[in-house]
């Protein structure tokens, strides 16, 4: 729930100061919410263990994209 919310800020940030790394965040979260939500729900659905295996991934993209976000704010404030 608080990455779609850091989804909508990527966005809103991006329009107020189009710089690479909100556009980069954004990305992130989709890839996250994707890879990370997406794996766990298939896995609960099918029994297939390997899905658990991409779950981490997603964890990662959805840490990327916090730091984008970050670092996009803070270079827009320099």
């Amino acid at each position: 729930m608080y990455h779609a919310f850091a989804l909508f800020i990527a966005g809103w940030a991006f329009q107020k100061h189009p710089h690479a790394l909100f556009s980069r965040a954004g990305w992130s979260f989709v890839a996250g919410i994707v890879l990370f939500s997406g794996s766990l729900y298939v896995l609960a659905m099918t029994g297939i263990g390997a899905f658990g295996a991409v779950t981490p991934v997603g964890g990662l993209a959805f840490l990327a994209g916090w730091l984008f976000l970050a670092a996009g704010f803070w270079k827009t404030k320099s």
